[in-house]
Protein backbone atom coordinates (compact mmCIF):
# COMPACT_ATOMS: atom_id res chain seq x y z
CA UNK A 1 0.00 0.00 0.00
CA UNK A 2 1.06 3.47 -0.96
CA UNK A 3 0.66 5.47 1.89
CA UNK A 4 1.46 8.92 3.07
CA UNK A 5 4.94 8.30 4.37
CA UNK A 6 6.38 6.83 1.36
CA UNK A 7 5.32 10.36 -0.14
CA UNK A 8 8.53 11.76 1.56
CA UNK A 9 10.72 8.06 1.42
CA UNK A 10 10.40 8.19 -1.88
CA UNK A 11 9.89 11.85 -2.98
CA UNK A 12 13.00 12.59 -5.05
CA UNK A 13 11.56 10.45 -7.85
CA UNK A 14 8.42 12.25 -8.27
CA UNK A 15 7.89 15.31 -10.26
CA UNK A 16 5.64 17.13 -8.16
CA UNK A 17 7.32 17.42 -5.44
CA UNK A 18 9.32 20.14 -5.48
CA UNK A 19 6.23 22.34 -6.46
CA UNK A 20 4.29 20.76 -3.41
CA UNK A 21 7.51 22.13 -1.57
CA UNK A 22 7.20 25.26 -2.77
CA UNK A 23 3.77 25.15 -2.37
CA UNK A 24 4.05 24.64 1.59
CA UNK A 25 6.84 27.32 1.67
CA UNK A 26 4.37 29.60 -0.08
CA UNK A 27 1.59 29.31 2.37
CA UNK A 28 4.05 28.84 5.21
CA UNK A 29 4.77 32.53 4.06
CA UNK A 30 1.12 34.05 4.21
CA UNK A 31 0.50 32.64 7.12
CA UNK A 32 3.44 34.62 9.14
CA UNK A 33 2.33 38.13 6.33
CA UNK A 34 -1.19 37.49 7.44
CA UNK A 35 0.07 37.17 11.32
CA UNK A 36 2.08 40.09 11.34
CA UNK A 37 -0.52 42.73 9.73
CA UNK A 38 -2.84 41.33 12.76
CA UNK A 39 0.25 42.73 15.30
CA UNK A 40 0.74 45.79 13.26
CA UNK A 41 -3.08 46.36 12.86
CA UNK A 42 -3.06 46.04 16.63
CA UNK A 43 -0.27 48.03 17.44
CA UNK A 44 -2.59 50.60 16.05
CA UNK A 45 -5.18 50.06 18.50
CA UNK A 46 -5.54 47.42 21.26
CA UNK A 47 -9.32 47.58 20.85
CA UNK A 48 -10.09 47.91 17.40
CA UNK A 49 -12.14 50.18 15.66
CA UNK A 50 -14.96 48.78 13.06
CA UNK A 51 -12.50 48.79 9.97
CA UNK A 52 -9.75 47.62 11.98
CA UNK A 53 -12.16 44.88 13.02
CA UNK A 54 -12.87 43.51 9.45
CA UNK A 55 -8.89 44.04 8.69
CA UNK A 56 -8.32 41.65 11.14
CA UNK A 57 -11.20 39.47 10.22
CA UNK A 58 -9.11 39.31 6.56
CA UNK A 59 -6.22 38.29 7.87
CA UNK A 60 -7.33 35.97 10.16
CA UNK A 61 -9.49 34.64 6.61
CA UNK A 62 -6.53 34.62 5.03
CA UNK A 63 -4.49 32.79 7.51
CA UNK A 64 -7.42 30.12 7.50
CA UNK A 65 -7.24 29.82 3.87
CA UNK A 66 -3.40 28.69 4.01
CA UNK A 67 -3.97 25.98 6.64
CA UNK A 68 -6.73 24.73 4.62
CA UNK A 69 -4.30 24.95 1.69
CA UNK A 70 -1.93 23.18 3.54
CA UNK A 71 -4.15 20.65 4.69
CA UNK A 72 -5.92 19.96 1.05
CA UNK A 73 -3.24 19.21 -0.48
CA UNK A 74 -1.63 17.25 2.12
CA UNK A 75 -4.01 14.88 3.04
CA UNK A 76 -5.11 12.28 0.40
CA UNK A 77 -8.40 12.22 1.93
CA UNK A 78 -9.28 15.58 1.49
CA UNK A 79 -8.07 16.71 -2.07
CA UNK A 80 -10.71 15.20 -4.13
CA UNK A 81 -13.61 17.31 -1.83
CA UNK A 82 -12.07 20.19 -0.53
CA UNK A 83 -9.77 21.38 -3.58
CA UNK A 84 -12.79 24.29 -4.95
CA UNK A 85 -13.44 25.19 -1.82
CA UNK A 86 -10.15 25.92 -1.14
CA UNK A 87 -9.47 27.35 -4.77
CA UNK A 88 -12.65 30.09 -4.12
CA UNK A 89 -10.75 30.90 -0.27
CA UNK A 90 -7.78 31.76 -1.86
CA UNK A 91 -9.55 33.79 -4.64
CA UNK A 92 -11.44 35.70 -2.65
CA UNK A 93 -8.83 36.42 -0.41
CA UNK A 94 -6.57 37.69 -3.51
CA UNK A 95 -8.79 39.38 -4.20
CA UNK A 96 -9.35 41.21 -1.10
CA UNK A 97 -5.75 41.25 -0.03
CA UNK A 98 -4.70 43.63 -3.33
CA UNK A 99 -7.70 45.78 -2.16
CA UNK A 100 -6.77 46.62 1.09
CA UNK A 101 -2.99 46.96 -0.62
CA UNK A 102 -4.28 49.95 -2.94
CA UNK A 103 -6.55 51.40 -0.44
CA UNK A 104 -3.52 51.52 1.96
CA UNK A 105 -0.98 52.90 -0.61
CA UNK A 106 -3.39 55.72 -1.96
CA UNK A 107 -5.54 56.67 1.03
CA UNK A 108 -3.12 55.91 3.55
CA UNK A 109 -4.47 58.94 6.19
CA UNK A 110 -8.05 58.26 5.31
CA UNK A 111 -8.14 54.71 6.54
CA UNK A 112 -5.61 55.25 9.43
CA UNK A 113 -8.74 57.83 10.54
CA UNK A 114 -10.84 55.50 10.19
CA UNK A 115 -8.41 52.88 12.23
CA UNK A 116 -8.45 55.13 14.95
CA UNK A 117 -4.95 55.11 16.38
CA UNK A 118 -3.56 55.84 19.14
CA UNK A 119 -0.26 56.09 17.88
CA UNK A 120 0.93 59.54 16.19
CA UNK A 121 0.20 60.23 12.89
CA UNK A 122 3.80 59.75 11.61
CA UNK A 123 3.71 56.20 13.51
CA UNK A 124 0.73 55.22 12.24
CA UNK A 125 1.59 55.91 8.79
CA UNK A 126 4.68 54.07 8.78
CA UNK A 127 2.62 50.77 10.55
CA UNK A 128 -0.06 51.07 8.14
CA UNK A 129 2.56 51.04 5.00
CA UNK A 130 4.20 48.33 6.88
CA UNK A 131 0.94 46.35 6.76
CA UNK A 132 0.11 47.22 3.05
CA UNK A 133 3.14 46.23 1.77
CA UNK A 134 2.55 42.48 3.54
CA UNK A 135 -1.01 42.58 2.21
CA UNK A 136 0.83 43.19 -1.27
CA UNK A 137 3.12 40.14 -0.63
CA UNK A 138 0.37 38.44 0.41
CA UNK A 139 -1.87 39.26 -2.75
CA UNK A 140 1.21 38.17 -4.81
CA UNK A 141 1.77 34.53 -3.17
CA UNK A 142 -1.99 33.74 -3.25
CA UNK A 143 -1.90 34.16 -6.70
CA UNK A 144 1.38 32.03 -7.06
CA UNK A 145 -0.12 29.61 -4.40
CA UNK A 146 -3.37 29.20 -6.64
CA UNK A 147 -1.42 28.35 -9.66
CA UNK A 148 0.63 25.59 -7.73
CA UNK A 149 -2.82 24.48 -6.57
CA UNK A 150 -3.82 23.95 -9.86
CA UNK A 151 -0.55 21.97 -10.96
CA UNK A 152 -0.65 19.50 -7.89
CA UNK A 153 -4.20 18.92 -9.16
CA UNK A 154 -3.19 18.56 -12.94
CA UNK A 155 -0.18 16.06 -12.11
CA UNK A 156 -2.84 13.86 -9.12
CA UNK A 157 -4.98 13.77 -12.54
CA UNK A 158 -2.46 13.00 -14.93
CA UNK A 159 -0.67 10.19 -12.17
CA UNK A 160 -4.10 8.81 -11.50
CA UNK A 161 -4.69 9.37 -7.79
CA UNK A 162 -8.38 10.61 -8.34
CA UNK A 163 -7.76 14.13 -6.87
CA UNK A 164 -5.05 12.83 -4.21
CA UNK A 165 -2.85 15.95 -4.40
CA UNK A 166 -0.11 14.80 -2.44
CA UNK A 167 -0.15 10.86 -3.21
CA UNK A 168 1.13 9.63 -6.46
CA UNK A 169 0.21 5.86 -7.11
CA UNK A 170 3.27 3.44 -6.05
CA UNK A 171 2.34 1.14 -9.22
CA UNK A 172 5.88 -0.29 -10.67
CA UNK A 173 5.96 -3.12 -13.46
CA UNK A 174 8.34 -5.68 -11.73
CA UNK A 175 8.35 -8.25 -14.63
CA UNK A 176 9.45 -6.59 -18.41
CA UNK A 177 7.58 -9.35 -19.94
CA UNK A 178 4.29 -8.43 -18.97
CA UNK A 179 4.60 -4.89 -20.64
CA UNK A 180 6.03 -6.56 -24.08
CA UNK A 181 2.95 -8.94 -24.27
CA UNK A 182 0.86 -6.29 -22.89
CA UNK A 183 -2.44 -5.48 -25.08
CA UNK A 184 -4.59 -2.76 -24.64
CA UNK A 185 -8.03 -4.63 -24.92
CA UNK A 186 -7.95 -7.81 -23.06
CA UNK A 187 -10.86 -9.87 -22.54
CA UNK A 188 -11.35 -11.68 -18.92
CA UNK A 189 -13.58 -14.71 -19.19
Amino acid sequence: MGGFNNFYSDSTDQPHHKTHKFFLFCNYIILGAASSCIFLTLSLRLIPSLCGFFFILLHILTIGGAVFGCATVSVPSCAGKWYGAHMVLSVLTAIFQGSVFVLISTKTGDFLGNLNSYVREEDGVVILRLAGGLCALIFCLEWVAITLAFFLKYYAYVEGNNGNVAMRSNVKVQDEGYVKNWQPFQVQV
